[in-house]
């Protein structure tokens, strides 16, 4: 763990608590940066479609997953 002094603007960061329900405004700003990295690495992922980074055989992946199911659309 890392200790550190920063200047956040104060109206933003008791949203942050709010919206993310944490108790402390460590645990929304830690919550807020996990989301962070977490969405720029799945935007990585996408940049590797089409790229034949991946290899295996997709029909045996969606054998060993359970059935999807979706709710119909009106």
């Amino acid at each position: 763990m890392k200790r550190t002094n920063l200047v956040l603007p104060e109206d933003l960061l008791e949203e942050l608590v709010r919206c993310s329900g944490a108790k402390t405004c460590s645990a929304a700003v830690t919550m807020a940066m996990e989301e962070f990295v977490r969405r720029v690495r799945a935007r990585g992922i996408l940049q590797l479609r089409g790229s034949g980074a991946w290899q295996g055989d997709l029909s045996v992946v969606r054998e060993n997953a359970g059935p999807l199911r979706r709710k119909k659309r009106r």
